[in-house]
C-alpha cells in the first residue's frame, strides 16, 4: 500500500516558529510530529511513500532522507498551496495503478491501532468527536456508521464527528477521477481544493465509507495544543529520559525528554518538559515547555513555553514563543 502525506503547509497558526522549521519537524516528546505517523505506518507494513512537500520543503527533504535513509519514498512538490485535493492532485501519475490508497495529513498526530485501520473493508474515514466542529471537516454517519456526508467547517455543524486527516481509499481509480473533476470544474469551498468536497461527491455516486473513530487526536496547529500532546506523549512508556545520571546539581520531576549531549546544572526541570540535543540550561527552572536544539537557558524561570532551536535566554520567569536563531537577556 502507497501513503501520500501532504507536508507543504505554512503552519501559520504555530509563528514565529514555522517561519524556519516546518510544522510537521517541530518535536513534541524528543521527535518530530511527521515520525510519530512515518513510524506507525512503517510498523502497519506501509512500504511506499509519497510525500508532498512545499513551504520549506528543502528541509522537509533533508530530514526524511537522513532519518528515514531506507524508506522508499517520492518527493513531489506543491508549488501553489491551494488546498488538500490539489495536493494529492499534485501526485495523481504515482498512484494510479495502485489498488488501494491511504492518506495522512502530516501535522497531526493520530492514537489509532494503524494495522486495524488499514484493514477496514473497504474505504474507511479515522473520525473523532469533538466539542467544536466548525473549525473542521465534518462527518454525518447512518446508524451502522456509513458516512452519508460530509463538509468542510460548516457554519451550523449537523455533527460533531470530525475527519483528523486519515484517509484509506480502496477505489483509487474513482477516486482520482473525482479530484481531477474538482480540480477541472474549478470547485473551490472557502477558497481551496477540499479533499473533503471529493469525498462527498463520491459519496453522492455511491461510494460506501466506512468510519472509525480514533483514541486522541493531536492537531498540532497551536501552542497551547502542542504543549498538550507534548505532556501527553511523554507519558507514554518509553518516551520520557529515564537515565539522568551526570547532571549537575539538578532535580528532574518526571517526565522529561533529554535529548544527547546536553549540559543542565543547578536546575529544576519538569514535569512535561521535552528538550532538544545540545542544549545548556544554568539556574533555571523550566516545566510545561519544549526546548529546541542548541538552545541556552540561564537564570530563568519558563513555564508552558516553545524556545526554537538557537535560542539563547537570559531573565527572570516568563512564559514565552520564540522562534529559531531568537536571543533574549531579561537583565
Amino acid at each position: 500500500m502507497r501513503a501520500i502525506i501532504p507536508v507543504a503547509g505554512a503552519g501559520i497558526r504555530l509563528r514565529p516558529h514555522t517561519y524556519t522549521q516546518p510544522k510537521p519537524l517541530i518535536p513534541v516528546a524528543g521527535k518530530p510530529i511527521l515520525a510519530f505517523l512515518v513510524d506507525q505506518l512503517v510498523a502497519a507494513g506501509v512500504q511506499d511513500f509519497v510525500f508532498v512537500i512545499g513551504y520549506l520543503g528543502e528541509k522537509m527533504r533533508l530530514y526524511l532522507e537522513q532519518a528515514y535513509p531506507d524508506l522508499n519514498k517520492t518527493f513531489v512538490t506543491q508549488t501553489n498551496r491551494l488546498g488538500s485535493a490539489h495536493a494529492i492532485h499534485m501526485a495523481r501519475d504515482l498512484y494510479e495503478d495502485d489498488d488501494e490508497l491511504i492518506i495522512v495529513f502530516g501535522d497531526t498526530i493520530i492514537d489509532l491501532d494503524m494495522s486495524a485501520f488499514l484493514a477496514c473493508p473497504g474505504s474507511c474515514l479515522a473520525v473523532k468527536k469533538v466539542k467544536d466542529p466548525r473549525d473542521v471537516g465534518v462527518v454525518e454517519v447512518d446508524a451502522a456508521g456509513k458516512a452519508i456526508h460530509l463538509i468542510e467547517k460548516p457554519k451550523i455543524p449537523k455533527s460533531n464527528l470530525a475527519l483528523v486527516g486519515m484517509y484509506k481509499i480502496r477505489e483509487v481509480a474513482a477516486f482520482r477521477q473525482a479530484v481531477a473533476t474538482l480540480i477541472d470544474s474549478d470547485q473551490r469551498t472557502l477558497q481551496e481544493y477540499q479533499l473533503t468536497d471529493v469525498l462527498e461527491s463520491m459519496i453522492r455516486a455511491g461510494v460506501t465509507f466506512h468510519t472509525m473513530e480514533v483514541n486522541n487526536w493531536f492537531d498540532c496547529g497551536k501552542k497551547e495544543v502542542l504543549l498538550e500532546t507534548n505532556a501527553m506523549m511523554l507519558k507514554r512508556p518509553g518516551a520520557a529520559t529515564t537515565n539522568t545520571e551526570g547532571l549537575d546539581n539538578t532535580i528532574i520531576i518526571p517526565p522529561v525528554y533529554i535529548g544527547e549531549h546536553c549540559s543542565i546544572s543547578h536546575s529544576i526541570i519538569g514535569p512535561n518538559v521535552s528538550i532538544g540535543s545540545h542544549t545548556r540550561i544554568f539556574a533555571s527552572m523550566v516545566r510545561e515547555s519544549i526546548v529546541g536544539h542548541y538552545a541556552s537557558l540561564e537564570e530563568v524561570v519558563l513555564h508552558h513555553s516553545i524556545i526554537g532551536n538557537d535560542s539563547s535566554i537570559q531573565g527572570p520567569r516568563q512564559s514565552l514563543n520564540t522562534g529559531d536563531n531568537t536571543e533574549i537577556d531579561f537583565g
